[in-house]
């Protein structure tokens, strides 16, 4: 393997749960992945660009420039994106940007991310509303639907972590949408055994 590869830069770009907001340990499922490749050998550095609130909209504003910062043209560099469910939270009334919106935005974003790095989309998860998990369920099928038109990799975490225990008591336990260190440590899990994940290296 190349020395490129070895020393990967990595920019995770999304919301709350790209940062890992919720878990004590500080790590989120961002920190667990990469520190899992750095046990396997791998040097990588990680940025983890997530914030809290933030929509499709919001990533589109800013991702870019964020992302030309750190990845000049002489390094091995790579993007993560993780976003939708800020889009389907309700304020006054109804959802925060409509699906046709969240989905252009996306389309615009990975587009240009995937015609310049290497590109994944890790789906939106579930929280302890189930009417928002009905909307967030519709967008990360649409999602799914837009990276395989567009070539770009989709994990499916909805549908895995309404499958996970551990997720959803934390979430319930929590704030009603971000779980602890456990359901962090779940999705960690399943982002570190997806095939397009393991790819890279």
């Amino acid at each position: 393997m190349s020395t490129l590869v070895l020393l990967m830069r990595l920019c995770f770009f999304g919301d709350s749960f790209v940062n890992g907001t919720g878990d004590p340990e500080h790590l989120g499922w961002v920190g667990r992945i990469c520190a899992e490749r750095h046990r396997a050998g791998r040097d990588l550095t990680a940025y983890n660009l997530g914030v809290r609130r933030d929509t499709s909209a919001d990533i589109r504003a800013r991702w870019h420039t964020e992302a030309v910062a750190r990845l000049p043209d002489d390094v091995e560099g790579r993007l993560i994106f993780s976003f939708g469910v800020n889009d389907c939270v309700l304020e006054n009334g109804s959802s925060r940007l409509a699906m046709a919106l969240s989905l252009e935005h996306a389309s615009a974003i990975l587009r240009v991310a995937s015609g310049w790095r290497p590109t994944l989309f890790i789906g939106p998860p579930p929280i302890a509303d189930d009417a928002i998990n009905r909307r967030i369920a519709e967008l990360s099928s649409a999602l799914a639907d837009l990276c395989s038109v567009l070539g770009t990799p989709y994990l499916d975490t909805f549908s895995a972590l309404q499958r996970t225990d551990c997720w959803l008591t934390e979430v319930a336990a929590g704030d009603g949408a971000h779980p602890g260190a456990g359901g962090y440590v779940e999705l960690a899990r399943i982002v570190s055994e997806w095939s397009a994940w393991q790819a890279w290296f």
